[in-house]
This record gives C-alpha cells, structure tokens and sequence, in this order.
C-alpha cells in the first residue's frame, strides 16, 4: 500500500497539550501536515468543536485521545464531510454515567483546594506503571498538567461531562477509523473501545502492549506505525 500525504488534527487529552502527540508527529512528518488542536476554551463539548473545526483544514484525518477522542467523535457529528479519516485513541463513545460525574466534581473540588496533589494521585491513573519514573513520560504528563493548571482543569472536566452519547452516529462512520487501547488503561476499559470498533463499519482495533492511558506519549512507536498504516487507507 503506497503512502499518501493528509492534512492530519490531533487532539490531546485532559490537561494535556502538544506535546502529548509531539513523538508520534514527528513519526508520521514526512505523510502527514500536522495540526494540534486546543482543548482548553469553551464551555460545551459543542463550543470546543466549533473552535477545533474553525481552526482546521477544510479537510483532514482526526485523531483524538481521551477527551480528544470526545471531541473528535462530536467534530464527526457536526461536520462530517470534513474529516478524511478518524483515530480514537484510549477513549469511548459513551457519555458519563452518575458515578463518573460525581467523581469529576470531587476532582474538581480538590484541584481547588491542592492541584499539585491531585495530579500526583492522578499520575498512576494515567500512566503504566513501568514509565512512572521515566522523565519523557510522566515527567512530561506532570509538567503539562501543572502548566494547565485547576481553572483549566476544572472547565475541561465540565466540557468532558457536557458530551452527548455518541454510540448512535458510529454506525454512521464511513472513512477509515483505527481504535487504539492501552492494555493498562486504568481509565476506560477495554470493552468501550470494542464497542467502538465493532460499531464502525470496517474500523481496526490496535492493542499497545505495557501501556496506560496516555498510549501517544508512552508507546509512541507503536501508536505512529498504526497510524502509518491507517493514513494509507484514506482514499483519493
């Protein structure tokens, strides 16, 4: 399968920036113009969308993890005809059910009161436990979510919890869309990305061994060859 070269969004998680797709767009530089999205403005999943789309190409493949991947699925719902092709990286189509939303207002409530704590309790969360002590890894996860800082913290946990169910448009799908999982996520399970890709038509289901949730930034080899081989299969 010859390489093509796309215009190509990638979406960041919780309190991440950039640099959480940093090592896997340099992979894919020599196919792919990159564009990093912003997540941190607006007060809706809709309002955060419009922003991304308002700043993208006319057309473009998408990626997304975690609550890039909320994102990416409700760019998808808006503006279809846009994206080329989709990558879901340790993410869900599901909405928060009482549970999940009672948890992120308490995290809510302690980045008030200590951020810095919470972000150490979170690490582990986040990350695989072999790259806990790996300063590229969760050095960089710490860093950028201290940058973000408990106000920007607080809003995208309001946006992540305004996001509509999006598992009734998968089926809707119809451009080339890879589903990554880390095997470790302690985050989302591996079920949510399944249901994922046996929900979208012809989707690839690509498991990152001794991986955590942040699968862009720990794995980045093997998240960028998947990727590789997912940018080859957009058509003309």
């Amino acid at each position: 399968m010859s390489e093509r070269r796309c215009d190509l969004v990638l979406l960041p998680g919780l309190t991440n920036d950039a640099r959480l797709w940093q090592p896997v767009a340099r992979m894919l530089a020599d196919i792919a113009d990159v564009t990093h999205g912003d997540l941190t403005t607006g007060e809706t999943m809709s309002d955060v969308a419009a922003e991304v789309l308002a700043r993208a190409p006319a057309r473009f493949a998408l990626a997304g993890m975690s609550m890039g991947g909320y994102c990416a699925l409700e760019i998808v719902r808006l503006a279809p005809e846009r994206v080329t092709a989709l990558a879901l990286v340790d993410t869900s189509a599901r909405p928060d059910g009482a549970e999940a939303r009672a948890n992120r207002e308490k995290q809510i409530e302690r980045a008030r009161s200590d951020y810095p704590a919470l972000v150490e309790e979170l690490l582990p969360k986040w990350i695989h436990a072999s790259r806990l002590h790996d300063v590229a890894v969760a050095g960089v996860a710490r860093d950028m979510a201290l940058m973000a800082g408990a106000e920007v913290f607080a809003r995208q946990q309001r946006v992540i919890m305004s996001r509509s169910d999006s598992r009734p448009i998968l089926s809707a799908i119809r451009v080339p869309t890879i589903v990554v999982y880390g095997k470790e996520d302690a985050v989302l399970p591996f079920e949510v990305h399944q249901e994922m890709a046996g929900g979208i038509q012809d989707a690839q289901l690509a498991v990152t061994e001794a991986c955590g949730h942040l699968a862009p930034l720990e794995r980045a080899d093997e998240v960028a060859a998947a990727m590789r081989h997912w940018i080859g299969r957009i058509g003309p």
